[in-house]
């Protein structure tokens, strides 16, 4: 493994520990209840800490391939549940979401940063240090 595939492998593993320690943070310490959209993008995230780690530790991205469809299958849950809390035309849909509707905001930092917006972040900077470790060993 080549040091930049090395590299972008950190990168996915810290923003995948980053993310599930946030998300820790806002339901055991601040007491946020997850709603159902919220408990997807965390079956889809909290493996990734434990994939990327593993390939880490073994020096093989070969490892790391279930990452990129667990990055890409949550980061499309993280945006659409972005547009259920955002977009009037979606919002409808987050009150069936469950006993917490999916469309309530616990954090709305400068207007837009939602926790599933922080969520997307997340997947999407794993999905494209994927993509660049795979594009890295290539050449």
């Amino acid at each position: 493994m080549n040091k930049q595939s090395e590299t972008w492998l950190f990168v996915a593993w810290a923003a995948a520990l980053t993310a599930t320690a946030g998300s820790l943070f806002f339901s055991e310490v601040m007491g946020y209840v997850p709603c159902e959209m919220c408990w997807f993008q965390r079956i889809f995230m909290y493996p990734l800490v434990v994939i990327y780690g593993a390939a880490m530790l073994k020096k093989n991205t070969s490892i790391a391939y279930a990452g990129l469809f667990l990055s890409g299958m949550g980061g499309c849950i993280s945006i659409y549940h972005y547009l259920v809390q955002k977009v009037p035309a979606f919002q409808s849909a987050g009150d069936a979401c469950g006993v917490v509707p999916c469309n309530a905001e616990y954090i709305n930092y400068l207007g837009f940063i939602t926790i599933p917006f922080l969520a997307g972040t997340g997947f999407i900077i794993i999905f494209i240090s994927h993509i660049l470790m795979i594009r890295g060993q290539r050449r």
